[in-house]
């Protein structure tokens, strides 16, 4: 959180609220959808739509379980690997304007 925009909050995972925001310029929402299970009944209950409108970066963990609902016009970093192990980072830009709906 330093490095995006100079806070020394606590960040912690959100595993059992799916979705924590952090104010600051620019506000974070980070997501952990690992326990969504229906996103079409879920999204709108849990206002996860909210989440990427305005000036909030979003970090979504577990997206495959966001059932084609992620916006277009994102940039995806996936990680694999574990523990001391070497691990893969690739970054690719989803098409549209960042953000888009």
């Amino acid at each position: 959180m330093r490095a995006l925009h100079g806070s020394d909050e606590a960040v912690s995972s959100p595993t059992f609220v799916f979705r924590q925001r952090y104010d600051g310029t620019p506000p974070v929402e980070h997501i952990d959808l690992y326990r969504l299970e229906d996103p079409a009944a879920e999204w709108p209950e849990l206002g996860l739509d909210d989440a990427f409108a305005g000036t909030a970066v979003a970090f979504v963990e577990w997206p495959e379980r966001a059932g084609g609902r992620l916006p277009d016009g994102r940039i995806e970093v996936a990680i694999e690997g574990a523990g001391d192990g070497p691990r893969r980072v690739s970054i690719t830009r989803r098409p549209g304007p960042l953000g888009a709906r």
